[in-house]
């Protein structure tokens, strides 16, 4: 079945002119874990320590820009911009954490936005309050919303609790601004980005495409996103991040 989100982007694709294209594309990547396959879960939704650490070398060495939601607006006037963003809050992104500790420098200042899901914060196996006090102090971590339950919220009523609710208990832990919604499996339709622009300035979805400007009514919460995955290798990184 074909999500709502696709065709919305299919439409876009068909009836504006070529030239809108031909614009810059902004590659906003999505990842779940970074850790070792253990064997449970899909694999697919891990990348290791060593392959992720490998491409933000790779980003770095190549001049690339990396942005958070707090600095949308410097899409247009950084060299090769790039969104990381990694979704549900999973307790082994700490090692993102320390990856761009070990990898920066004065040139290279790295940065992600982690989707956490606020009623899942402190469960075994999710960040804390305190990492995620310590990650949005550090600078180099956005936290922003996945819920507060992580629902399907084409199929839900009680927007209220799952969008207000989550942001403003993700901003009483980092004492930031939460701007941005990751919506749950990617799931959306004109309702849910109806109730998403009441509590934020941006929605995510997982629609597999670049960001380019180009004036469709809602596009900052038609966000698309490409997904990194256990088997992409460092040359299909290569050719994801500098627009296929």
């Amino acid at each position: 079945m074909v999500k709502y989100s696709e065709v919305i982007w299919m439409l876009v694709l068909f009836f504006l002119p070529s030239q809108a294209w031909a614009q810059q594309k902004v590659p906003i990547l999505i990842y779940h874990s970074i850790d070792e396959f253990q064997g449970q879960g899909s694999k697919e939704l891990y990348v290791t320590p060593e392959n992720f650490e490998k491409q933000m070398i790779y980003l770095r060495d190549h001049g690339f820009s990396l942005l958070t939601f707090e600095h949308w607006q410097d899409t247009s006037k950084v060299k090769k911009p790039i969104f990381l963003t990694f979704d549900d809050g999973y307790k082994n992104n700490m090692k993102v954490y320390s990856i761009f500790e070990k990898l920066k420098t004065d040139q290279f200042r790295p940065t992600a936005t982690f989707f956490v899901i606020s009623d899942f914060i402190g469960r075994s196996n999710r960040l804390s309050k305190a990492e995620l006090k310590k990650l949005a102090d550090s600078g180099m971590v956005s936290v922003q919303s996945h819920t507060a339950t992580h629902p399907d919220l084409t199929k839900i009523t009680n927007y209220k609790e799952e969008l207000e609710g989550a942001r403003d208990a993700i901003k009483s832990i980092t004492g930031k601004p939460v701007i941005a919604v990751a919506y749950p499996y990617g799931s959306f339709n004109s309702k849910v980005m109806e109730e998403a622009k009441k509590y934020y300035s941006f929605g995510l979805s997982t629609t597999p495409q670049y960001y380019s400007e180009n004036g469709l009514k809602n596009e900052l919460f038609l966000l698309p996103r490409i997904y990194i995955k256990y088997s992409t290798s460092i040359s299909d990184f290569e050719k994801i991040v500098n627009g296929g």
